[in-house]
């Protein structure tokens, strides 16, 4: 036996369950028709086999009709979902993980042109600012539909197989008949904490008298809404004690502010450069003051914390969400005393800022992460050892040489920098994005246990590739700033990454054309401010940095509207042209009819970037396959075969931007799909 804290068994009923960590509900957005299927199912399984004790599913479960999903979620309230949630549940098992779903009516969290139209329904009139739709106040016979709807998905879920579920009370329809702020019902369901909470307590009820005493049942809320008027911290122990003492309920899952707002959302559920675990100890007050089963996950993503929070008793069971969306095999390694092989999260929020938008969810650099039925989490040997030449060291290089090494290839990187890293080096030098810096040290201590061999400071041409023999080259060089977009006065300008790797100084009046709409605008955009300039981000699209989403967006806006910057959209840039030793920018708009001027000391561009791709073009001519890619084959997962060139003597693929600009995500899959299969 282990005598590490996370390693212990932990007893919640009659259910043991093997560790204490967790994977707390959150919904990826991979249902088909609204029922969990092969694919989601695969996503959990992979998560149970990695060692997790406990995968809660659904981040939210419909339980009715007038509970629309706003993104792809799990439909609780259709007989349908029977089966497949059978199969899940059966699945996990076999792993040897228990699995339990979350349940939940989102009252006014969603919105009436989803599903069947039918009105949004919650305990008053107010509108969520997050989703926009004005609620119809409940009636006496919404709320008895509702009770019936949940105590109908919870015997769904029992006959499904699954070990418990929980039900979603934070900003959702539960929370919001209690909190004061969005219940204004009269009595027997508002006013007093008692009314406010009495809804919430029928729902249980009605759970209990169809699934049983012995079935298990949670409730994840917030213990402390913190807002003017809200739930408060004494009214969260007053709400937890109360449910330990209704004997309606067998663990209480914690949570701490509100999600009603991008900016409530994202403290709520903290992203890079925010705290670590900011809300274990109101979690841990709550175990105290309460002495039953408490659960909590809140940006908790090393073991080292994990660890501490399960060893200092503030809760029995740790959730590592986000970390095994990175990893899923964080148990497994920890059991194999491999810590330091475990795939970091960097909290880059890539998942859950696809999830809000409309996206299904992806790990910033783990591209097998809801792709496991086509993509390996653990990279599988092949007896055909070949000389692969890979140039470049940013994300999709670096993947590409991890991925070889682990494959048994024999690996040689050539990295013009002195150091890895390409375009994650430079959004790592903001103090908020430095975790990003961590997607590369762990893939070059992967290389480097499975022997690649690197030479940085090396330019390499197509000699210095010849001169290796390869079997197999990749070209990963990535791209450069593309600035020239303008009719006149290209020359004048200096692009983002001027800014931020600091070759050029900032000016004192700045105009940043950002039509890119990705990180590079507004770190840009930060860097001047804090350095006094008087800085306008101006953008020709309806709304600014449509690529960094949401919670992303928060700590940016946090930081820019302190600084005073000004927020200009539906313009474009047409020209440039010099006014002695000031700047004129000629702005037009895509809607027509719109001609003006700004008189600026510089004026920054962000346009996305071009391939740096000379080297690829050298090498073609000399290529067995010319550079082509089998698309069929590449979808597949079989290895390319093409052969268009009889005295070519390797292949030759290029990935990550030096194809075309994307992102750190799209660069790592690029790589991981190619090589798992050479």
């Amino acid at each position: 036996m282990s005598s590490d804290p996370l390693l212990q068994p932990f007893q919640l009923k009659h259910l043991r369950l093997r560790n204490r960590i967790m994977v707390t509900s959150h919904e990826p957005a991979y249902p088909e028709d609204g029922m969990p299927k092969e694919r989601y199912r695969a996503y959990h399984v992979e998560r149970a086999q990695g060692g997790v004790a406990l995968t809660m599913t659904a981040g939210s479960a419909a339980v009715s009709k007038d509970s629309p999903p706003v993104f792809n979620n799990i439909l609780a309230y259709k007989d349908e979902v029977v089966p497949w949630v059978r199969e899940m549940t059966d699945a996990v098992h076999e792993a040897g993980a228990a699995v339990m779903i979350q349940l939940t009516h989102l009252g006014r969290r969603t919105r009436w042109d989803k599903g069947d139209w039918l009105p949004v329904v919650a305990p008053s009139h107010h509108r969520e600012a997050a989703h926009r739709a004005f609620p119809k106040k409940l009636e006496d016979w919404d709320i008895e539909r509702i009770v019936k709807d949940y105590a109908d998905a919870a015997e769904r879920m029992q006959a499904g197989g699954m070990d418990g579920i929980e039900l979603e009370a934070y900003g959702h329809l539960l929370d919001q008949f209690w909190s004061p702020l969005t219940n204004e019902l009269d009595a027997p369901y508002g006013g007093s904490i008692e009314n406010r909470l009495r809804f919430g307590f029928e729902v249980l009820g009605a759970i209990r008298d169809r699934v049983g005493p012995d079935f298990i049942v949670g409730v994840r809320y917030t213990g402390d809404e913190c807002l003017p008027g809200g739930t408060t911290k004494a009214d969260g122990l007053e709400i937890s004690r109360r449910l330990k003492e209704s004997g309606l309920v067998d663990f209480l899952n914690v949570v701490v502010g509100h999600i009603d707002t991008d900016a409530g959302l994202t403290d709520l559920i903290p992203i890079q450069g925010m705290a670590n675990s900011p809300h274990l100890d109101m979690a841990g007050e709550i175990r105290a003051a309460t002495d039953f089963p408490t659960f909590h996950a809140a940006k908790i993503p090393d073991v080292a914390t994990a660890r501490f929070a399960i060893a200092a008793g503030k809760v029995d069971m740790v959730g590592m969400t986000r970390a095994h969306m990175t990893d899923p095999h964080i148990v497994r390694k920890i059991i194999e005393r491999r810590e330091e092989d475990i795939r970091p999260c960097v909290g880059a929020n890539y998942c859950l800022d696809r999830i809000y938008q409309g996206g299904a969810a992806y790990c910033i650099h783990n591209a097998a992460t809801g792709r496991e039925l086509t993509m390996p989490h653990v990279v599988a040997p092949t007896a055909q050892r070949k000389k692969i030449v890979i140039v470049g060291a940013g994300p999709a290089g670096l993947e590409a040489a991890r991925v070889a090494g682990e494959r048994g290839h024999a690996v040689v990187v050539f990295e013009a920098a002195n150091d890895p890293g390409g375009q994650v080096r430079l959004t790592a030098q903001s103090h908020r994005r430095k975790e990003m810096i961590s997607i590369i040290d762990w893939r070059m201590g992967q290389c480097e246990k499975a022997g690649v061999r690197f030479h940085f400071n090396s330019w390499a041409e197509a000699d210095t590739v010849a001169a290796e023999s390869p079997d197999v080259v990749i070209v990963a060089t990535g791209g450069l700033p593309h600035t020239e977009i303008l009719t006149t006065g290209n020359e004048l300008v200096v692009s983002a990454w001027d800014i931020i790797s600091g070759d050029v100084k900032p000016g004192a009046e700045v105009l940043v054309f950002d039509d890119a709409g990705d990180h590079a605008g507004l770190q840009a955009a930060e860097i001047l401010a804090a350095a006094g300039s008087k800085v306008e981000v101006m953008t020709p699209d309806r709304a600014f940095a449509p690529e960094v989403m949401a919670m992303n967006l928060v700590p940016y806006m946090r930081s820019l509207q302190k600084l005073d910057v000004t927020f200009t959209v539906t313009f474009r840039l047409h020209s440039v042209e010099r006014s002695g030793n000031r700047l004129i920018a000629h702005i037009g708009s895509d809607y027509g009819g719109v001609a003006k001027q700004r008189l600026v000391d510089q004026v920054v561009v962000n346009h996305g970037t071009v391939p740096l791709d000379d080297l690829y073009f050298e090498l073609k001519p000399s290529s067995r396959n010319l550079g082509e890619v089998s698309h069929e084959q590449l979808i597949a997962g079989v290895p390319q075969s093409i052969s268009r060139n009889p005295v070519g003597s390797f292949q030759l693929f290029r990935i990550g931007d030096a194809v075309s600009a994307r992102n750190t995500h799209a660069a790592i899959y690029d790589a991981l799909r190619l090589v798992k299969d050479i």
